[in-house]
């Protein structure tokens, strides 16, 4: 009997963990900077299980637009931040915080964003840890 709970309690553990497998890690982005960078919107995808933030930015080497894109989180995490399906549209102007991806490609996990007429989007929480890093 004993051992019969033992096993029913294991199945159900691993049963239990096993969604926490299937979401992925979010090691590849650099936690350790925040920086802010500036362009105009390409695309923005709601959608879950994350949305997506894409953006033409100026590269500071070349001078030339290159596309960044910024994770999000899913979309009823976004619309606590006030976040709708058209609240960005392209050739829009933004500001977006982030966290980098580690190995220098054109991307990041989104932390903020702000529009040229003083709306933030924000999570309290993430906003009051980031840093004050601009590129253009």
């Amino acid at each position: 009997m004993k051992s019969g709970i033992i096993a029913t309690a294991a199945i159900t553990a691993a049963c239990l963990a096993a969604p926490a497998f299937a979401h992925h890690s979010f090691s590849m982005f650099d936690h350790d900077k925040t920086i802010t960078m500036n362009g105009t919107v390409k695309e923005f995808e709601w959608t879950n299980p994350h949305a997506w933030l894409h953006i033409m930015a100026v590269d500071d080497k070349t001078g030339k637009p290159v596309e960044w894109s910024f994770e999000m989180g899913g979309v009823g995490q976004i619309q606590q931040q006030g976040w709708k399906p058209d609240s960005v549209k392209p050739g829009d102007k933004i500001s977006v915080q982030m966290h980098p991806l580690k190995d220098g490609s054109h991307g990041g996990q989104y932390i903020a964003a702000s529009l040229p007429d003083g709306h933030a989007f924000r999570n309290a929480q993430d906003a009051a840890r980031a840093g004050n890093n601009v590129i253009q």
